[in-house]
């Protein structure tokens, strides 16, 4: 079969196997975070009531882990903001301390992969922040439900757009849309122009690079009242901060066994990391700027990234994990890296014999391992250049922060 180098604009074909990337008809939102997030953003709904309070924003996917970093940010950073819908398919219990506030909140419980749910949410609304979506890299769904999540649900988002008016669409993309490519060719201190072969297999960085190619095509269309509709996505590389599940996970796992976690990966393979607090102030800066900056940042796509230092995975997770008592064993991978490929085929094959009677979702697969052996590290300052970017936290308060989160998580789990 034929492939064509997508570069880092993310526009490669998907190779996939049958029915993972073909489109479908009509997504839902994601799940939730607790109330302690207080003190990240401690006074919800800040916004200055001195300044006119007038732009309704639509946040979907608003309880789930950036969802809801975003919809806080909002109403600490945004002091025009008069309502703020926050629209998903489980609708956390925090989201009635918001409600107290200058700002109203508005809890939509829906579906994004249903249409009409949609426009309901996005009409009247003058900027749309779309995070809802699926992230499985692990096989816990579908091919099928992927698709119909992450590509008709953002298809119905932009289609609600259209027919109500709505002209300022942001849309949360990834990292993986770029890569690593199922060659497994690194990709180091790139930027959004860096040419790189974007072709994808697995069902997740394919539905993605859909989604946001859909996003990126809609920028200009006429929307209702004849206005263009101004659309822009964010590529967040790997998130780490509160309420990050794999953090969690990798946590656990590190104590059923001991206390410790075995390295897997050579420490010389490098990862760009981004805090979830930074990425969620880029979107709202980016949904500031883009009705004044339309003709420059409309069409766009943006890699999230802040100051957070080129580490494996496993190293710059130890950044949080080792002060919460875990350690990682070894200076060089425990088991060879054919070894860790059998093991990887092995869960797949398992996965696929065990989906008939029990859930099999391992942390190890051959995606998740090619991901983690991968060096995929950006460098760029387009943010910064085009809507004056700036990381809100440093790299010093984000580690901070997710060693504080992850012993509120050894100490409920006690």
């Amino acid at each position: 079969m034929g492939r064509e180098g997508g570069g880092a604009s993310g526009r490669g074909p998907c190779v996939a196997g049958p029915g993972a990337c073909r489109r479908q008809p009509p997504v839902a939102g994601l799940g939730g975070l607790g109330p302690w997030l207080q003190c990240l953003f401690p006074q919800p709904g800040m916004a200055d009531s001195a300044q006119a309070q007038k732009l309704v924003y639509l946040v979907t996917g608003g309880c789930g882990f950036l969802g809801e970093h975003v919809v806080r940010m909002l109403l600490q950073q945004e002091p025009q903001l008069r309502e703020l819908r926050i629209f998903d398919l489980h609708l956390g219990p925090w989201l009635e301390e918001l409600k107290t506030g200058p700002v109203q909140v508005t809890a939509i419980q829906g579906d994004v992969t249903q249409a009409h749910e949609v426009a309901a949410a996005v009409a009247g609304a003058h900027v749309v922040i779309h995070t809802a979506g699926l992230v499985d890299v692990f096989g816990k769904t579908s091919p099928e439900t992927i698709h119909e999540v992450n590509v008709q649900g953002t298809r119905n988002v932009i289609e609600a757009c259209v027919q109500t008016g709505t002209r300022f669409l942001v849309y949360t993309s990834s990292m993986e849309v770029v890569g690593p490519n199922i060659k497994g060719q690194p990709f180091y201190r790139g930027n959004e122009n860096t040419p790189y072969e974007a072709v994808h297999r697995h069902p997740y960085p394919c539905s993605k690079a859909l989604a946001e190619q859909l996003v990126l095509e809609a920028n200009g269309r006429k929307v209702l009242g004849g206005l263009p509709l101004v659309t822009c996505a964010l590529r967040p590389t790997g998130i780490y901060g509160e309420g990050h599940q794999i953090m969690r996970d990798f946590y656990h796992q590190g104590l059923r066994l001991g206390g410790r976690l075995f390295r897997a990966i050579p420490a010389s393979v490098e990862h760009g990391r981004v805090y979830v607090g930074n990425v969620a102030w880029m979107h709202v800066l980016v949904a500031r700027e883009l009705e004044h900056r339309a003709a420059l940042m409309g069409g766009q796509v943006y890699f999230c990234y802040d100051n957070s230092p080129y580490k494996s995975y496993e190293d710059f997770n130890m950044e949080f994990l080792g002060p919460c008592g875990l350690r990682l064993v070894g200076t060089r991978p425990l088991l060879p890296y054919w070894l860790l490929l059998f093991l990887a085929a092995l869960n797949v094959l398992l996965q696929w014999l065990l989906r008939p009677l029990l859930l099999y979702a391992p942390l190890l697969n051959p995606y998740t391992l090619a991901m983690a052996n991968t060096t995929f590290t950006v460098s760029t300052d387009k943010a910064r250049r085009h809507f004056g970017y700036e990381p809100l936290f440093s790299w010093e308060e984000s580690r901070t922060r997710t060693i504080r989160w992850v012993q509120a998580v050894e100490g409920s789990a006690q």
